[in-house]
């Protein structure tokens, strides 16, 4: 039968909202702003980099960065996030979630100033400095998933746990909005400050040497919001499930959390005892296949398939925005009006898709749950992706493009309100507490290979088949077209794989992980699954 939770657990699932969750929130929240603002404000600059590092002389379009440079500067803070998460997640199951936390805060802090003081006296070198940096940058903000993850949901009540790592997960969106704005804020500046001719009237003078300091600004401010909450961090106590059932220290579990909670609590050493006996099983035993196997490959399926589609139309909102003719040629900008025309495009996106999608699942997620926003998500996402893919002739006709724009706003809107959010929020409720960090951190890490894979393959695949219908130095692509019915694809396959994720909604996480079933009574399931 089920074992009886320890008190200070119990406390922690039927304590009421207070200020203590939303301190969480806010604290854990803002690097998640961070994390998205860091990854995102990239592709608004990387036009404005063409310009001023890849222009040549007398030729009739402005530079773009090349096509390994490219995929390079866009994809390399995700192979860093990708090797943060799997070291952090395993790091902070290990050494506990607080002593880490603070870790990876302070790495995103020193990365961010860096990337804006990309040094070199060629444009190889800025480069190749700018890439090092931004993968230091994408390792610290791969351990603030696991870590954000599993502290929210260590420490939130379980009729409410869903919209409180949600509404971490929403601080996402508020980065990519404010990524938008500070480019459209200091590109204006600039531009009002330092006039210049279009690419086609003026080549030379249409990149004024004060645009180098744009994109550096814009990377830099990164640090900021990661700055204010550093001190709030290594304040917060460890989680008492971490204390408790891995460092199995029943004392200081029930010594933080009646602080936290202000209520006296029992410290009952010896029902933690009976609770973590026969527990200690690892990632690669037979009983951790057993029990979660299926639930690990369905969060890793899930979440990889819908990151190739996510990251891909987030970075490269650019290329989609020009093919469309949305946004005008770049030969008719000088560089600080590109940057302002595209951020201005970004930030309109965001607001209208991007961030309602998060905070429609924080308000209903503990309502309807995660499986059925998983499963409405990634349908929705394929029907949106289909009516920009089949018609696709149409939404590029002058006069059109308003509605392609709506329908894409549509696909970023079910993505957070879908699998964008609940791929981050099951894995840090369905897993056991001390495998808990690591099997998000695997978790998250699939989803950033589906990153790498868009982020790397989208580039090349959204090229067109005629020299004039892609960048400079790119092979022939498959066009946007193909490029969005491969994203509606990967949206189907998510679909079917949803179906591997159990629902957590309303339970314990002691009871969704299995932790607190007696071991006669696994012993008896498995005696009669036998006999089946």
């Amino acid at each position: 039968m089920a074992k009886e939770n320890l008190q200070v657990l119990n406390a922690l699932d039927v304590a009421k909202t207070q200020w203590y969750h939303f301190s969480a929130i806010v604290i854990a929240g803002m690097g998640f702003f961070t994390d998205a603002y860091d990854l995102f404000c990239i592709s608004l600059v990387t036009k404005l980099l063409g310009r001023i590092y890849y222009t040549v002389p007398g030729y009739p379009k402005p530079g773009t960065l090349p096509p390994n440079v490219s995929a390079a500067v866009n994809g390399v803070a995700f192979c860093g996030t990708l090797t943060g998460q799997l070291f952090f997640g395993w790091l902070g199951d290990k050494l506990g979630r607080k002593r880490v936390y603070g870790m990876t805060l302070l790495l995103m802090v020193i990365a961010s100033l860096a990337s804006g003081l990309s040094f070199g006296s060629s444009p190889k070198g800025v480069m190749a400095t700018l890439c090092f940096f931004r993968f230091w940058l994408g390792f610290g903000i791969g351990g603030d998933y696991p870590l954000s993850a599993t502290i929210m949901s260590e420490y939130a009540n379980k009729k409410t746990r869903g919209a409180f790592i949600a509404a971490v997960f929403a601080m996402q969106g508020f980065g990519i909005l404010t990524g938008g704005i500070v480019t459209l804020i200091v590109s204006a500046a600039f531009k009002a400050r330092f006039p210049a001719q279009p690419y086609s009237v003026d080549p030379a003078g249409s990149t004024v040497p004060q645009a180098d300091y744009v994109w550096r600004i814009v990377l830099m401010f990164g640090a900021i919001p990661a700055v204010m909450t550093f001190y709030s961090r290594m304040k917060m106590p460890e989680t008492a499930r971490y204390t408790a059932l891995v460092e199995k220290n029943a004392k200081q579990a029930a010594s933080d959390m009646a602080q936290v909670l202000q209520v006296s609590l029992e410290e009952e050493p010896e029902k933690l005892e009976k609770i973590t006996r026969n527990k200690d099983y690892g990632l690669f035993s037979r009983q951790f296949l057993k029990r979660h196997g299926v639930h690990l490959l369905g969060t890793t399926t899930t979440w990889f398939l819908l990151d190739i589609a996510f990251y891909s139309q987030n970075l490269f909102q650019k290329d989609i925005f020009s093919a469309i003719n949305w946004l005008p040629k770049a030969a008719t900008m000088n560089a600080l009006e590109e940057v302002y025309k595209l951020s201005r495009a970004q930030t309109l996106i965001a607001l209208c898709g991007t961030v309602p999608g998060y905070w429609f699942t924080v308000a209903f997620i503990d309502i309807i749950g995660r499986f059925t926003i998983q499963l409405m998500g990634f349908f929705f996402m394929t029907v949106f992706m289909l009516g920009l893919a089949i018609p696709y002739h149409h939404w590029t006709t002058p006069g059109n493009h308003i509605g392609f724009v709506v329908m894409y706003g549509f696909t970023f809107f079910f993505a957070n309100f879908g699998p964008n959010a609940t791929t981050f929020i099951v894995p840090a409720e369905i897993f056991p507490a001390r495998l808990r960090s690591t099997c998000h951190g695997i978790s998250a890490a699939a989803g950033k290979a589906g990153a790498i894979i868009g982020a790397f393959g989208f580039l090349y695949a959204s090229q067109g088949k005629s020299p004039d219908k892609r960048d400079a130095g790119y092979p022939a692509g498959i066009g946007v077209k193909n490029s969005l019915f491969v994203l509606a694809g990967c949206n189907l396959l998510g679909f079917f794989f949803t179906f591997l994720v159990p629902e957590a909604k309303g339970k314990s996480l002691e009871e969704i992980s299995g932790d607190n079933i007696e071991e006669e009574e696994e012993e008896e399931e498995e005696k009669g699954a036998a006999y089946v």
